[in-house]
């Protein structure tokens, strides 16, 4: 008889894994594995957790972003469909553009392309844009284009000023009757640093000199004469040696050459003035910020000036600002939100105000303030303090001064001449937009004179996008052509 101790498993031993579940038939025909369902490991599920929940943020903001962007285009869009005489010029507004402190113009040009464009294209309107690639140039631009304007005013000027190609199309116009439509323009200003070169710039085409101020002449060094007495060679000293033949050749060489030398040099200096030079940087400014209260203000000046909307540019670099970078690039649609605005009260114009002094009550804001201070304390001119928070995401670098005498449009605090912000406003949305705006994302209303289309099936987009169908609009505008068989037949 055999032991039953022996025939049982030991204690200790681990017990035999459970055969693996026979697959599915239908999968075995199919020739398909034995597929197991079971949660991923914790690696698996860390990566998936991490990188679904960015996707989800992103597509969650750029869904969000895309309404609020249809939202402000459908708002304008009726703009539009208004009809213009023939001989009106499409309104036309202005925009501002200037590389950001640190960087290339690509970036500034990528951020109008993205938030402001297409509420200016939704409304059919045109736009003209001022660029600067370096520092005062924008400012510069801004000058000039306002001297231009007061020499067909008529003020006097001897600057000799050659007619561009925009000037000529102008008086082409005129001669022909094209004039532009009737209805307000604007500025649009993007970013805080753009903003101080155009207020920089305005107060220097209207209150500086029509002509360029004069650089001081460089001061000619003269020679030293020595004091020392000549001394006289008297008769009787001792002879004069005079030259051999070889001697007189060689110094007759030697002026040759020295006489071609200097021809030569001549040749490449005229040369070298010949040659067009580069702008190395934008022109110096017609009068400094100290001479505002001075200078005389020009006769040919408006009541008040166009629109001007400041437009926001968030801009950092820095790899140690990564955390801050991500932040934005994941809320664009706040930033979208905010430029649709903007963009779209300067676009209707149904509203404006003007720029005005700030105050902060010293009570709510002030702690440990003494009782006989002033209740109001002035914060600074609108003007001075709009998109001011931008300044700190500027790169270190901007902040060196090379000269501390040299002014820096960037860096230099806003001067205002009050004749100047005086004639200066800014568009808000009126009550009635703003109400119209909110329907419209609620899809309660639509375009103005229009009905809210039905909504497309996901599918049948899909099925447009691609090629293979065309919607209901674009069938609607097709002609309908009836059966032509037989009708050219001789």
């Amino acid at each position: 008889m055999a032991d039953s101790s022996s025939s049982a498993a030991p204690a200790g031993a681990a017990k035999p894994k459970a055969a693996p579940k026979p697959p599915n038939p239908v999968f075995k025909m199919m020739g398909l594995p034995n597929i197991s369902f079971k949660l991923p490991s914790r690696n698996w599920m860390i990566f998936f957790t991490i990188t679904g929940s960015f996707a989800g943020a992103l597509i969650y903001d750029r869904r969000e972003k895309r309404r609020a962007q249809q939202k402000w285009s459908e708002l304008v869009a009726h703009l539009a469909k208004e009809p213009l005489p023939v001989e009106e010029m499409r309104r036309r507004l202005t925009v501002y553009l200037a590389a950001p402190p640190g960087d290339g113009l690509k970036v500034a040009r990528d951020h109008f392309k993205e938030y402001v464009k297409p509420i200016l294209t939704a409304a059919a309107l045109d736009y003209t844009v001022v660029e600067g690639r370096r520092e005062g140039q924008v400012r510069a631009s801004t000058a000039e284009n306002i001297r231009k304007l007061r020499r067909r005013a008529g003020e006097p000027s001897t600057d000799a000023h050659d007619s561009s190609v925009d000037e000529v199309v102008l008086a082409k116009r005129d001669s022909i009757g094209i004039h532009d439509e009737p209805g307000p323009k604007g500025d649009l200003v993007i970013g805080r640093h753009a903003w101080k070169e155009y207020i920089r710039g305005l107060h220097e085409g209207w209150l500086g000199p029509m002509d360029a101020p004069v650089p001081p002449a460089e001061e000619i060094p003269v020679p030293e004469v020595s004091e020392e007495p000549i001394q006289e060679i008297a008769a009787g000293d001792a002879p004069v040696e005079t030259p051999s033949q070889s001697q007189v050749q060689t110094l007759e060489t030697l002026e040759k050459k020295l006489v071609d030398e200097k021809l030569e040099e001549k040749k490449d200096e005229k040369k070298e003035e010949e040659k067009p030079s580069k702008p190395t940087g934008p022109k110096p400014a017609y009068i400094t910020t100290a001479e505002y209260s001075s200078a005389q203000l020009s006769p040919a000046i408006p009541q008040s000036f166009d629109s001007s909307v400041p437009i926001e540019f968030p801009h950092i670099l820095g790899f140690l600002n990564t955390p801050i970078r991500m932040y934005r690039y994941l809320n664009q649609r706040h930033l979208a939100e905010n430029i649709g605005r903007e963009v779209a009260g300067l676009v209707l114009a149904n509203s404006s105000r003007p720029y005005r002094d700030e105050f902060f009550s010293v009570d709510s804001e002030l702690s440990g303030a003494s009782a006989d201070s002033a209740t109001d304390v002035a914060r600074g001119h609108e003007l001075q303090t709009v998109l001011e928070k931008e300044e700190e995401s500027w790169h270190k670098s901007v902040h060196k001064r090379d000269d501390e005498e040299q002014e820096r449009e960037w860096l230099d605090d806003i001067v205002l001449d009050p004749r100047i912000s005086s004639r200066m406003n800014t568009t808000i949305l009126s009550p009635e937009d703003e109400a119209r705006s909110q329907r419209i994302a609620e899809h309660q209303e639509y375009i103005l004179g229009e009905q809210r289309p039905s909504p497309v099936p996901f599918w049948k987009s899909m099925w447009i996008k691609y090629g293979y169908g065309e919607d209901e609009e674009t069938i609607r505008r097709k002609p309908i052509i009836g059966n032509l068989d037989g009708e050219f037949d001789a």
